[in-house]
C-alpha cells in the first residue's frame, strides 16, 4: 500500500494513487479511482463510477456519487453536496447525469452542485451556493441560484 489509510476507514478500491491520505470513517467503493497526493477527510463517501485526479482535497462530510469526475487540484469544501439524478424517485429507474469539476476549481462549504454540469477550470464556487448550470473557467459563483459575480485574473489562479 503506497498511501495512508486510517484504521477506521473502509477502502475497497485498489486504485488509490501514491501518497494519498484517507481518514477515519471514509468509505471508498471498489470501482472508484483516486489519484496521487489526494486528501480524503473524515466521513467522505465515494461511490464506484467516480474518478478523482491528483492532488484533490475533499473535506469532511462530502459524498461523491456515481458519475462525478474531479480533475486534478480540485478542492471540495466541507459538507458540499453533489447530485447525480435530476428527478430521483424511490424504486424508479435511475437517470445518471455526469458532473465534471475541471482542474484547479474550488467548491465552498455547503455548496450544492446539481448534476449534468461542468464547473470550469480554476472556477470558485462560494460557500452555500447552489449551482444549477455550467460554470465557465475562472468564474466566481455565489448565491442561490448561483450567479457569476466576476472572473479571476490569471494571477489569482493556480500557477
Amino acid at each position: 500500500m503506497n498511501y495512508y489509510c486510517h484504521p477506521n476507514a473502509l477502502v475497497e478500491s485498489v486504485t488509490i494513487g501514491e501518497n494519498s491520505r484517507i481518514w477515519a470513517f471514509a468509505h471508498v467503493l471498489p470501482g472508484a479511482s483516486i489519484g496521487s497526493d489526494c486528501n480524503i477527510c473524515d466521513h467522505v463517501y465515494i461511490e464506484n463510477d467516480v474518478i478523482i485526479g491528483d492532488r484533490v482535497t475533499i473535506k469532511c462530510g462530502v459524498q461523491i456519487w456515481d458519475g462525478i469526475r474531479l480533475e486534478e487540484d480540485v478542492m471540495v469544501g466541507p459538507n458540499a453536496t453533489f447530485t447525480n439524478d435530476l428527478f430521483p424517485r424511490s424504486k424508479q429507474p435511475f437517470n445518471l447525469r455526469r458532473t465534471t469539476v475541471e482542474r484547479g476549481a474550488s467548491i465552498g462549504a455547503n455548496a450544492t452542485i446539481l448534476c449534468g454540469i461542468t464547473i470550469g477550470a480554476e472556477a470558485m464556487i462560494g460557500a452555500g451556493s447552489v449551482v444549477t448550470r455550467d460554470v465557465p473557467p475562472r468564474a466566481v459563483v455565489v448565491g442561490n441560484p448561483g450567479r457569476i459575480i466576476r472572473f479571476l485574473e490569471h494571477s489569482e489562479c493556480i500557477p
